[in-house]
């Protein structure tokens, strides 16, 4: 049957596909009603998600906000993959407590206010901290 996108669906096929997907049914279900495969299903689907900008807004504490692009990045690039390796000799470096408190930044996006509720310290300790871990990672870079 080859590859079916959202618009080669029929138009019945598309209100099944919309209601039961408000019901919650899985993409197994939906596959089983439709007597479609699986994949044609996922791929019905995916082409119908909205296009996102990479200037969209995905997390905001105050004056630090995360784009998009900040969560896309390049893989396989040889720049990369030695900035790796230099940042994590330089991190290794760092006490376990910053290690976490970065990790926890900088990896997980959460804002200093999580960092000290699941550390259990101030956000304003968490900020000196993680300042203090910053300036050291430049110092060496």
């Amino acid at each position: 049957m080859g590859e079916r996108t959202y618009k080669q669906l029929n138009w019945t096929s598309r209100i099944k596909l919309e209601t039961m997907l408000k019901h919650g049914h899985s993409k197994k279900e939906i596959a089983e009603e439709l007597d479609l495969p699986r994949e044609d299903v996922v791929l019905a689907l995916e082409s119908i998600v909205e296009p996102v900008s990479l200037y969209e807004p995905v997390f905001s504490d105050g004056g630090d906000t995360i784009y998009v692009m900040d969560q896309v990045g390049e893989t396989g690039c040889e720049e990369n993959w030695i900035s790796s390796i230099q940042f994590r000799d330089t991190v290794s470096k760092l006490s376990d407590r910053e290690k976490k408190i970065m990790s926890l930044r900088y990896l997980a996006g959460k804002t200093q206010v999580e960092v000290a509720g699941e550390i259990g310290i101030s956000q304003a300790q968490v900020s000196r901290l993680e300042k203090n871990a910053l300036e050291r990672i430049k110092k060496q870079l």
